[in-house]
């Protein structure tokens, strides 16, 4: 015996043609069966709910059924075999219009006919090397179910920028278009360069000499090493901008710049000569760095 189609949709004898249509159209986008492959369960509620909205959503099969000439199955009972006679009232809605209005597939008809929906997106991370980030490079990324994709990472990526891949998803359900690949990238750590937005901080060691003297030193940046002018007399942690060293805003194109702060790095040993010409030269020059 077929059940209450009312109690199938959920809503009270007193709905209106509108509430019946919505009240199926959200059980059939929950439950279709092409939306539920392996859940049995859900095919049969479909089934049910199908069943009752071929009763309450014809007009006519709904005054007959609420005035007992036919049953839940839509079958008609003894009594009522001559009865009928059309239900007056609001629009009647057919199964084509529910699942044209749901799935934007026009002209469709029958339960599920012309039925389709987007793929899923799929998610990866990938990881890639500092200056891989900041150059750009081109990698493959292994899919879980063996498939590989060829990607495009552009110059100046960030970590944690998530890549999108237009219809490289899961497939489409009936004629869908298929979902898209998100790529979200980390980026390992250099031993010598970190990224500051779109600047790049580098540390350099100097020597006592060319601290003092000045000079030109080499510096290494993520494009190759330059020539960085010391002036005489530079203190250790004495920072010089690179302008357009650093790394270019993917959103904007603009480069950053690199900024180098210097250590001085005194040697190993300190020989008795230094040792003599600093003591010397303090008795005459001391000076006070700062501490007071």
């Amino acid at each position: 015996m077929a059940d209450d189609p009312y109690s199938v949709l959920g809503v009270a004898r007193t709905a209106s043609d509108e509430d019946i249509r919505q009240a199926f159209r959200k059980l059939a986008k929950q439950l279709h069966p092409d939306v539920n492959p392996s859940d049995a369960s859900a095919g049969e509620r479909f089934r049910r709910a199908s069943a009752a909205y071929e009763i309450l959503g014809d007009p006519t099969k709904r005054q007959a059924y609420d005035r007992g000439e036919i049953d839940a199955a839509g079958e008609p009972r003894r009594a009522y075999q001559h009865a009928g006679g059309p239900r007056g009232g609001g629009p009647e809605f057919g199964f084509g219009d529910i699942f044209s209005d749901l799935f934007n597939q026009p002209g469709a008809r029958g339960p599920g006919a012309g039925f389709s929906l987007r793929g899923q997106d799929m998610r990866y991370t990938l990881d890639v090397d500092f200056l891989e980030a900041v150059l750009g490079t081109r990698k493959r990324v292994t899919m879980p179910e063996g498939g590989q994709l060829d990607l495009n990472v552009p110059e100046g990526v960030i970590d944690g920028q998530v890549l999108r891949l237009k219809g490289k998803g899961s497939p489409g359900i009936r004629g869908g278009e298929p979902g898209d690949a998100l790529v979200e990238i980390r980026v390992r750590p250099h031993p010598r360069f970190k990224r500051d937005g779109d600047d790049i901080l580098a540390d350099v060691p100097i020597s006592i000499d060319e601290a003092v003297l000045g000079g030109k030193i080499e510096v290494e940046t993520v494009t190759g090493r330059v020539s960085l002018t010391l002036p005489k007399g530079t203190g250790s942690g004495r920072a010089f901008r690179m302008k357009g060293k650093g790394a270019r805003n993917t959103a904007t194109g603009a480069y950053g710049d690199q900024i180098v702060t210097v250590r001085i790095v005194l040697p190993e040993t300190i020989d008795d000569s230094l040792a003599y010409f600093l003591t010397e030269w303090r008795k005459k020059h001391a000076y006070d760095p700062g501490r007071t």
